[in-house]
């Protein structure tokens, strides 16, 4: 089957979730603008966001008001202001976009804040819980909560963390953005189960790694700029373009962090490169070297379990075009975010959206 009937058929297995009507080779000039849409000039999206996230990391720990000190340590370990608040700042520029759009408002409401809260709790309490999975060693340049604490001590974190967000959640009062968050908490199991399992098939081997991609990843982005349009705007259309920003954005996020897996050294990423190969993982670089090295296939069978896999599927993914194939995917889900947004009100929180999904596919960790 040709790279480009393998495409039509994951989107005739997925017409909801995945929008890829045709994959084509483009630079990377295609997709990054010199200006915004309405005419600004270049805004950046993190030092716009930031403005309302002022005390992000401590009103975190305030939700996380606990009196044991163990527990009060491990929940707070990686709430320390040192990551780039990624999905935060997507929070607040969509809520003031949605605003803006709506009712030319540019205040962002306590309860969109929260949420901004809410989606880096749930995120970061995946993050605990995978590494436990994992057995993982370093998380963001330092040793995991696992390693220094166990593994038992580290499930317990994650649980209090996800309980927590869920408290501030219901605090909301909004039902609707109940039902739209708990979604992304279903949707990161559900994703981790996918991830533990195989399939034969190619096609549906690559469907399978683009459902799984969706669910731990991008949901969360998607369901959480859902939530902030809903608070802001009662136009169905309105929710739809800030989820579907949010859902493709976050494929093609986590899509380049498959890339960098095999691209960057590890002081770049935080945590250890070809990570998810050792855990027997095959992303898309992976998928689409298989096309070109059929030899691969058994190696993804049996997870790289054998002496000299990993190794040789890093190579073979090296020789190959699965860098770039992903890449181009990658790049195809930020065309569509930014053709989602454009349909708001120009604003410079909507130009800074288009310029983050851009931003998405440069990054170096």
């Amino acid at each position: 089957m040709s790279y480009f009937n393998l495409v039509k058929s994951l989107t005739a297995a997925f017409p909801n979730m995945y929008t890829i009507s045709r994959l084509y080779h483009a630079t990377s000039a295609t997709c990054c603008c010199s200006k915004t849409r309405s005419g600004e000039k270049y805004t950046d999206p993190f030092k716009l966001g930031r403005r309302d996230l002022k005390g992000l990391y401590e009103d975190i720990r305030k939700e996380l008001f606990i009196s044991t000190t163990e527990l009060k340590e491990m929940s707070e370990y990686y709430f320390d202001g040192k990551g780039k608040a990624f999905r935060p700042i997507i929070v607040v520029l969509m809520a003031r976009a949605c605003n803006i759009h709506y009712n030319n408002s540019r205040d962002v409401q306590a309860s969109q804040r929260s949420i901004a809260l809410i989606a880096e709790m749930i995120h970061t309490a995946s993050l605990v819980h995978d590494d436990v999975i994992d057995d993982a060693s370093s998380r963001r340049g330092k040793r995991t909560v696992n390693k220094i604490w166990g593994e038992k001590k580290a499930v317990l974190a994650g649980d209090l963390i996800l309980s927590a967000a869920s408290i501030a959640l219901a605090r909301i009062g909004n039902t609707t953005v109940i039902s739209i968050l708990t979604q992304v908490i279903e949707d990161l199991v559900r994703g981790e189960f996918l991830q533990l399992g195989s399939k034969e098939n190619e096609n549906e081997r690559f469907a399978h790694y683009l459902e799984k991609t969706f669910k731990k990843t991008a949901s969360l982005i998607a369901n959480s700029c859902k939530a902030v349009s809903v608070l802001g705007c009662p136009d169905p259309v309105v929710h739809e373009i800030a989820y579907q920003y949010g859902k493709n954005v976050g494929i093609a996020f986590q899509l380049i962090d498959d890339v960098l897996d095999f691209t960057s050294c590890s002081d770049q990423m935080g945590k250890p490169t070809s990570a998810d190969l050792k855990l027997g993982l095959a992303t898309g670089p992976v998928l689409f070297a298989c096309r070109q090295f059929p030899e691969m296939n058994a190696m993804i069978m049996r997870r790289f379990s054998l002496p000299g896999d990993v190794d040789r599927a890093r190579q073979y993914v090296l020789q190959s075009d699965g860098v770039q194939q992903t890449t181009y995917l990658a790049q195809r889900y930020c065309h569509e975010a930014i053709r989602e947004i454009s349909k708001l009100r120009p604003s410079r929180e909507r130009d800074a959206l288009i310029q983050l999904s851009e931003t998405v596919l440069t990054r170096d960790k």
